[in-house]
């Protein structure tokens, strides 16, 4: 007999699922149970380096899957998320089946031709998951009511077809209309699925509950669907899944300044907010240390008031090159003396020219100039390195004195070499006086790393920086409290049959 399944779905994107889904695998985790989290097709350029499941090397999964893996204490395998569209821009996207890249699609045509392959893909991962564990936590994607898409929503009617599962519904109060959401989404249900929800959740309220239970009695008395929590507005600090969390391209904002630390006191990285960028986790080690704030900037924005700067990753590295290029922020970067670092795709934006670009871009060219900020040319191919890495450090130029043991993973097409006179890096890295570049995400998660370059844009700015320990607090347990304070955990798993 396979295990029961939890499906947490939304009526809306970014209402939550992540964090409450992230929230229950820790929760259940602490009672004993043996934890499988599950989304059977995520949309997201924020993907990690996980073992496959059939143990043939590494393949890709969405983040909140690694974070939802992390936070169950189990190690992430491919089978967490076994279909992972990657949006490459122009209405195309890369598919990723178990962990590998198969080819770019329209949406029409991954409906019409590759959809039922991509079931099969995800039903057999559940499979296996509930073969082997008490529970299978699973996430959908956007809103479930999404009656255009229901004959072929993998992500959360399909899922909830073929798993059996119980359905737990989360809803966002913050923009209003959190009751006509929860009930619109219970009434374009399938009627089948209907029968399937067994409670609400509410969350980001804030204020006094009191004045919000009149509209829970109602809601419940109207539907007969209990809400089972409402959760005050946090952010347990877990990496959000996709680009909804930034500005808009074109948009400026700022993350870290929220710390306490006066502005005179604080450094700021700028980081160009490209229209395609991808794995910005990266920045939030540098977001959450006192005294550091991250910008996203704008590509037409200047550079004036910016200590360091951080080029992220990007899924199409040679369009993103071409936007920054139309925009003018080249000439920002050249004129920029100030610590620089490039991060995959913002590795390559830095080298003197891409070349047989035509595997990425659909621009018509096959070589490319680059930013010309670091001696090295990348050359494009249709293999993707995709692994985890751990690797000697050595650091130079803006990250000189980091040394040690670096984690982290590559997700790249392409490889790049030094021409010139830099230094060479771990992760086909370069570096000169001032500017570096690297493969390796999650690179300032490691804490040498870190320092490094926050010592030398510090430097730069003229500045000491303050004297103040960086917090570590668990975002895993930090997102379960939240949850099992303020959720009925032991009537949601009544309602699985598990003690």
């Amino acid at each position: 007999m396979t295990s029961p399944t939890l499906l947490v779905a939304g009526t809306a994107s970014h209402v939550g699922k992540s964090t409450v889904t992230a929230g229950l695998c820790r929760l259940l985790a602490r009672r004993g149970l043996d934890v499988a989290p599950y989304k059977a097709q995520n949309m997201s350029n924020n993907a990690r380096a996980v073992a496959r499941a059939d143990g043939d090397g590494f393949g890709e999964i969405g983040v909140s899957q690694y974070v939802q893996a992390r936070a169950a204490g189990v190690s992430p395998t491919t089978d967490h998320n076994p279909i992972l569209l990657k949006p490459h821009g122009d209405g195309h996207s890369q598919l990723v089946v178990q962990g590998r890249a198969v080819g770019e699609n329209t949406a029409s045509d991954y409906y019409e031709n590759h959809w039922d392959d991509a079931r099969d893909a995800a039903l057999a991962s559940h499979r296996r998951l509930a073969d082997t564990a008490d529970i299978v936590v699973a996430e959908g994607a956007g809103s479930i009511a999404e009656i255009n898409l229901h004959h072929r929503d993998l992500a959360n009617v399909e899922t909830a077809r073929f798993t059996d599962a119980r359905i737990l519904l989360v809803a966002d109060i913050e923009r209003g209309g959190v009751f006509a959401s929860l009930v619109g989404t219970l009434e374009l249900l399938p009627d089948d699925l209907r029968e399937q929800v067994v409670g609400a959740v509410i969350t980001k309220f804030r204020g006094d509950q009191t004045i919000l239970e009149p509209g829970l009695d109602a809601f419940e008395s109207r539907t007969g669907v209990p809400v089972l929590g409402v959760l005050p507005y946090d952010d347990p600090g877990l990496p959000e899944e996709d680009s909804l969390s930034l500005p808009a391209a074109g948009e400026r904002a700022t993350v870290g300044d929220d710390d306490g630390i006066e502005a005179s006191a604080a450094v700021t990285i700028g980081v160009p907010r490209l229209p395609r960028i991808s794995n910005f986790a990266d920045l939030d080690p540098l977001a959450a240390t006192p005294g550091v704030r991250v910008s996203y900037l704008p590509l037409d924005a200047t550079l004036d008031g910016i200590d360091g700067v951080v080029l992220p990753g990007s899924k199409n590295t040679v369009d993103d090159l071409f936007a920054l290029r139309d925009a003018g922020f080249d000439r920002e970067l050249a004129a920029f003396d100030g610590p620089l670092v490039g991060l995959c795709g913002g590795y390559q934006l830095l080298g003197e020219r891409i070349e047989n670009a035509g595997v990425e871009s659909t621009q018509g060219v096959e070589t490319v100039e680059g930013l010309g900020l670091l001696p090295i040319i990348t050359r494009f191919s249709t293999e993707k390195q995709v692994e985890a890495v751990s690797v000697e450090f050595d650091g130079a130029g803006p990250l000189a004195g980091a040394t040690g043991r670096v984690d982290g993973y590559e997700i790249h097409m392409g490889r790049s070499r030094v021409v010139g006179d830099a230094t060479t890096l771990a992760g086909d890295g370069a570096a000169t006086d001032r500017v570096a570049g690297t493969y390796i995400h999650d690179l300032f998660a490691n804490q040498s790393p870190r320092e490094a370059f926050l010592d030398a844009v510090y430097r730069c700015a003229g500045q000491e920086r303050p004297k103040v320990e960086r917090t570590h607090a668990d975002p895993y347990e930090r997102a379960a409290d939240l949850v099992g304070d303020n959720v009925d955990i032991d009537h949601l798993l009544d309602t699985l049959g598990v003690a």
